[in-house]
């Protein structure tokens, strides 16, 4: 996530409108676009000790190296580091565009740079299930043991259709495993429910931070019983990179 360039520096040269030719005005369309290209894009994994991890490496992997994905992108990279291998200021040297942390073991307390990533750092972030709770906790939500052990289950969802869930059907399964969890009614103000399952439980599954670009969800989008997980991966890194989580 470069700075805007100076003035003068990586600039489009200016034509005027009213004694340009069409040549002239094909170049300068042509520069744009060079101009507005990125040469490549990087994605951190914060990997919280969990298998899991690399099925979303897979897939953050698999989108962000596809070059039609997003027209401007022309390369890109995945990241990998260890929730306890690296810190808030090794983050910011890597200056990735999208940041993922992943599930894990334990609580959010106990999972390194988690919270500190949701605490410190405007970079757009996607938190899954251990990194969901992390965005909780940081925003203020206690974290507590779930009514209902889940380690495998599939459960119905329902969303608001915005951020990742844009443009999915109302409902779909997705792969629940969790013992932790945090009750609908104990989201702070900061934070915005955006998906709970469909049933008389109704367990929070989604929110976002009103004001940074943080995401979370309960379930696992790298889950073979998730549906349409891929797609919600892709969606968040186009619009991390769009700015418009």
């Amino acid at each position: 996530m470069t700075e805007p360039s100076a003035p003068g520096v990586g600039s489009v040269p200016s034509v005027d409108p009213d004694t340009s030719t069409p040549a002239e005005d094909d170049r300068l369309a042509a520069d744009a676009t060079a101009a507005d290209r990125r040469s490549d894009v990087t994605v951190l994994v914060v990997d919280n000790y969990d298998s899991f991890a690399y099925n979303l490496v897979q897939y953050v992997g698999e989108v962000v190296t596809t070059t039609d994905w997003l027209p401007e992108v022309t390369d890109g990279e995945v990241v990998v580091r260890r929730n306890d291998a690296v810190d808030v200021a090794g983050i910011r040297e890597i200056d990735p565009d999208a940041i993922v942390v992943s599930p894990g073991p334990g609580t959010p307390r106990e999972a390194g740079v988690s919270m500190p990533i949701f605490r410190e750092l405007s970079y757009p972030t996607l938190g899954v299930c251990l990194g969901h709770q992390a965005l909780c906790a940081v925003a203020g939500a206690p974290v507590g043991h779930a009514e209902a052990v889940v380690h495998g289950k599939p459960s119905t969802i329902g969303h608001d259709g915005r951020g990742v869930f844009r443009s999915l059907p109302d409902r779909f399964e997705v792969g629940r495993y969790h013992s932790l969890a945090v009750e609908r009614e104990d989201l702070p103000d900061s934070l915005v429910e955006t998906a709970h399952t469909d049933d008389e439980a109704g367990v929070l599954m989604g929110v976002r931070h009103r004001e940074r670009p943080h995401v979370g969800v309960q379930f696992h989008p790298e889950s073979i019983l998730t549906e349409h997980g891929k797609q919600m991966v892709e969606t968040f890194c186009r619009m991390a990179l769009e700015g418009s989580l």
